[in-house]
């Protein structure tokens, strides 16, 4: 039997770039459609990458383009609401020793170096485009999109994020649940010694933190319990976050002085999701948000999208035959690692929002981090 050789992606997010990427790497034709216009090249603050995703970006040729535009650190604080440094932990590596434990970087600097990749990679992308039927029949999916037109293809990968149409389309009923707390993000300037992520748990927030993400920027967040959004006007977001960081010490006062401009100021609840049982119905298969989603807690979200797509690439590629079985191995090799990712980033999440301060948190960030250098 030949080897299926036309791919629709759905989602121009991490998951979908990369597995577009490796696809057209090895030869296959793909189509990528994502709904927003601008492929989503401005939004968001900052990303901290930690090294199993940076692993997953070597292999799609981009390692040098993100090591130039981050900064990378190997270690993380641990300080009170004032600034005191009560203990600093080395990160563990787990891309491997050749690479950064971890780096950070703007968000829109990523995904404008997948974009390129895309581009270079010779796939057909259609923005602004939406996929609205999907019709399948044993060997294939005939798909409408949204500009008109109807095409063909052996398989199509949704990878268009936590609230996926595509996901629903297919009669996977799972939806994303809010875990009781949300995040205040922002860029701003890097004060001078600033070289690696602080996190101080307590204090009006649950968490403050922040992360270098190139020689002068940064990215700030602090995580509160969620509040209905509808009472947070928009126009107030530089005001609710300045009140909740003006109480933090150490390089807080520098950061919060530019958290001035409400429309650079994001407000993101905490979501949960894992699609259980199988990430597949016929020829259409979910990578990343779309199957998963986890609290970042662990800063694990794009790294688990990101090795989706290598994973699901390297079967796809490897393997004559598209059919039931190999997409629920699929499955199977990737609940493994993402369900107790997406497990420990709730349960370290639930321990902040209840206050509980003898939980073993150092003992389970630390067994995850392990499980990570392991290859996906």
């Amino acid at each position: 039997m030949s080897t299926p050789r036309t791919v629709l992606v759905v989602g121009g997010g991490a998951a979908g770039n990369a597995v577009t990427i490796l696809l057209r790497r090895a030869g296959l034709t793909v189509d990528l459609v994502e709904a927003k216009d601008d492929w989503n090249a401005t939004a968001g603050s900052g990303i901290t990458l930690q090294g199993n995703a940076l692993r997953v970006l070597r292999e799609l040729g981009v390692w040098e383009q993100v090591e130039a535009s981050g900064f990378g650190f190997g270690s993380v604080g641990i300080t009170t609401p004032d600034g005191t440094v009560l203990h600093v932990q080395d990160d563990l590596r787990t891309g491997g020793d050749d690479l950064p434990a971890t780096v950070g970087m703007q968000r829109p600097r990523l995904q404008q170096i997948l974009i390129e990749a895309v581009r270079a990679s010779g796939a057909s992308v259609r923005l602004g485009t939406t996929a609205e039927i999907l019709d399948q029949d044993a060997d294939g999916v005939h798909v409408r999109l949204s500009d008109g037109s109807e095409h063909r293809y052996d398989l199509v990968v949704a990878a268009d994020g936590l609230g996926s149409a595509t996901r629903a389309a297919i009669g996977i009923t799972d939806k994303p649940e809010p875990t009781g707390m949300a995040i205040w993000r922002i860029a701003a300037p890097r004060p001078a010694g600033l070289t690696r992520t602080d996190l101080a748990y307590g204090g009006p927030a649950h968490i403050a933190g922040y992360c270098p993400t190139g020689e002068t920027t940064l990215y700030a967040y602090v995580v509160e319990a969620n509040r209905d959004r509808a009472g947070i006007p928009p126009a107030s977001y530089a005001d609710e976050m300045r009140g909740l960081t003006r109480h933090y010490g150490g390089h807080w006062p520098d950061i919060t002085e530019h958290i001035t401009d409400p429309a650079k100021v994001n407000y993101t609840w905490f979501d949960r999701l894992l699609v259980e049982g199988s990430w597949h119905r016929g020829r259409v298969v979910l990578v990343g948000d779309a199957a998963h989603c986890c609290p970042p807690t662990l800063a694990q979200g794009a790294a688990l999208s990101l090795e989706d797509a290598w994973v699901l690439a390297q079967m796809l590629t490897g393997s004559d035959v598209w059919d039931d079985a190999l997409f629920q191995a699929y499955y199977e090799r990737r609940i493994a690692r993402v369900r107790p990712v997406v497990a420990a980033s709730v349960q370290i999440g639930q321990w902040q929002l209840d206050g509980v301060r003898d939980a073993d948190l150092p003992g389970l960030m630390g067994r995850t981090m392990t499980m990570l250098r392991e290859l996906p």
